[in-house]
């Protein structure tokens, strides 16, 4: 809606020489022509003024003015245009002294916004678990509900297989074994890739993993830049490797799990094996610290490995299960269902002060 305005600011009584430039103030704002009237005190000052403005659209515009009070304004409607979402307001403010006026139009545009919602919270309510010092939350997910502005269900090079194997229920996201329609077990990839990257700060997640022949559960960070692959994995574990590999137990259940760090592929920078009691049994905290050349690796809050190496690329979080490697291939032994998960309760990270 387009609509004009004129507002007068009188600073003191009037003398004749102002009632003129009222009357030419009408015909500069309006386009047409204008007459005026205004009668005087004794003395000469101005005590009432009329002036009325023909436009050049037929209408009339009509001001009046007095010593007291000291303000009036006269306003006229042109009438109204929409275009889009976007209305524009124009005000022409005018003040007049007894011989000088002078007019300042203001325009404001306003346009209605499109607002993308960001996946990205921003709160220091909560801080990494057993540190102390100045973080500021940047992502969270507490897995009230499966959210895929936060998260994809595939990693970039595959589709996302039709096998449901993966749910959010009761506060905490859940991965497990599965064979889909053709039998076979395959890899299942939750992860922010185009949605959430960050360089630098302190991750976590609280999580308890699955056993069995071939289960490989992981929390990393990553991304695909060109031809390299920068990658931190903050846990890795093998349950199915058994008692002589180091990595589980008789029973399959992971008792150990390894951080690592790969400057680009096949470009390993370090990484250890961390022993602990049996990770299927209850939930742990899994995090790390990156710093600009330095990544520091937590367990429950105590640290368990640190490199210097610099990584200066963003990069986004996954979570997957996927089978192989130090832990074997699975196989009818492997426990299917989402009573064998790897089950995550929150993913958080944080910018460093």
């Amino acid at each position: 809606m387009f609509q004009l305005s004129i507002t007068r600011k009188f600073l003191r009584p009037m003398s004749l020489t102002a009632t003129a430039s009222i009357s030419a103030l009408l015909v500069a704002c309006g386009g047409g022509t204008g007459m005026a009237s205004y009668s005087t005190d004794a003395s000469g000052n101005l005590t009432s003024a009329s002036a009325t403005t023909k436009l050049a659209n037929g209408s009339t515009q009509t001001a009046t003015v007095s010593s007291t009070p000291s303000t009036t304004t006269g306003s006229t409607t042109t009438g109204s245009t929409t275009t889009g979402s976007t209305t524009t307001t124009t005000t022409a403010t005018a003040t007049t002294s007894p011989t000088t006026t002078t007019t300042s139009p203001t325009t404001t545009t306003t346009t209605t916004p499109t607002t993308t919602a960001s996946p990205i919270a921003t709160s220091t309510a909560l801080k990494p678990f057993g540190q102390t010092g100045t973080f500021t939350l940047t992502f969270q997910d507490e897995f009230d509900s499966w959210n895929s502005a936060k998260w994809n269900d595939a990693i970039w090079y595959e589709t996302s297989n039709s096998t449901k194997n993966y749910a959010v229920s009761n506060g905490s996201l859940k991965i497990w074994p599965q064979r889909d329609a053709t039998g076979k077990f395959f890899n299942r990839t939750i992860d922010t890739d185009g949605k959430y990257y960050q360089t630098y700060g302190y991750f976590e997640i609280e999580a308890k993993l699955p056993v069995g022949k071939g289960t490989w559960p992981a929390f990393w960070l990553f991304n695909h830049v060109g031809t390299r692959r920068p990658e931190i994995d903050v846990m890795e574990a093998y349950a199915g490797g058994g008692p002589n590999s180091g990595w589980s137990d008789a029973n399959l259940h992971p008792t150990a799990y390894a951080p690592t760090v790969w400057i680009d592929a096949g470009n390993l920078a370090g990484t250890k094996t961390i022993l602990t009691s049996d990770l299927s049994a209850a939930f742990h905290k899994y995090a790390v610290k990156w710093e600009a050349s330095k990544q520091t690796f937590y367990f429950d809050g105590r640290e368990v490995f640190s490199l210097n190496v610099a990584m200066g690329d963003p990069m986004y979080i996954m979570l997957d299960l996927w089978f192989g490697s130090a832990s074997g291939q699975p196989d009818n032994t492997t426990p299917t269902g989402s009573g064998n998960s790897y089950e995550v309760n929150y993913v958080r990270a944080w910018k460093l002060s």
